[in-house]
């Protein structure tokens, strides 16, 4: 459901779900889709920056209301044809205007991320079935320094109750970061805090020119030591 996918594909949280169970849906050209053979897991995620928003723009939310940078990506989106995706992805990777990009999130204050993490949740939680079927609760952590892909897929052992207590740790100063390292450091305090459990999983490290995993220095540049 990110931006990524988001722009191309209507089959939301709950239909990717379904679909993932051994359920028909209809895809987002119209046709009757089923697996023959059902999955036994599925994460449906989304990037941390600007979480839910192609759900938003799709339900054109109240949420949305009253933000600058929020409404010109909603009228590039409008046609949802080829040209207003590849322009709204456009727009949402360096169309920040400039006093949003200095806050670092040009969603900050739309409480947008609160509400579609409690969605994904419990959305979660409502098609997970023990023993036939897990659905995960996750999303992805976007850190790309210099273009260089550090991405990690977050994923909850736990349900609602537990995950649905935080919202996504991100890349974005001031509260979050791009280092590994505070990903991570964020990871135990949601354990210690929470009482849950998560894992953090490399994700096209191939497209990390080599610092996904590093042989000399960290990401800050630091050598590598005993404790790294």
């Amino acid at each position: 459901v990110s931006v990524d996918a988001g722009t191309m594909n209507r089959v939301g949280q709950e239909d990717a779900l379904r679909f993932a169970r051994g359920e028909q849906i209809t895809t987002t050209h119209g046709r009757k889709a089923r697996l023959s053979r059902p999955l036994d897991f599925l994460v449906v995620s989304d990037h941390a920056e600007n979480l839910g928003l192609t759900i938003a723009l799709d339900e054109q939310s109240a949420l949305l209301e009253g933000n600058a940078w929020a409404a010109g990506l909603a009228e590039i989106f409008a046609p949802r044809d080829a040209a207003a995706m590849a322009q709204s992805y456009l727009y949402w990777t360096g169309g920040f205007d400039p006093e949003a990009a200095a806050s670092g999130d040009p969603l900050a204050g739309t409480g947008l991320e609160a509400a579609m993490w409690q969605r994904i949740t419990e959305a979660a939680d409502r098609h997970n079935t023990p023993g036939a079927f897990t659905a995960f609760i996750g999303y992805e952590w976007s850190s790309g320094p210099g273009g260089n892909n550090l991405h990690r897929n977050v994923i909850f052992r736990d349900g609602a109750d537990k995950a649905g207590r935080i919202v996504p740790y991100t890349t974005q100063a001031p509260i979050g970061s791009a280092d590994p390292l505070d990903l991570y450091a964020w990871l135990e305090n949601y354990e210690k805090t929470v009482g849950g459990t998560a894992l953090a999983l490399v994700h096209n490290g191939n497209l990390s020119n080599g610092i996904m995993f590093p042989v000399d220095a960290q990401y800050t540049g630091r050598k590598i030591d005993a404790e790294y």
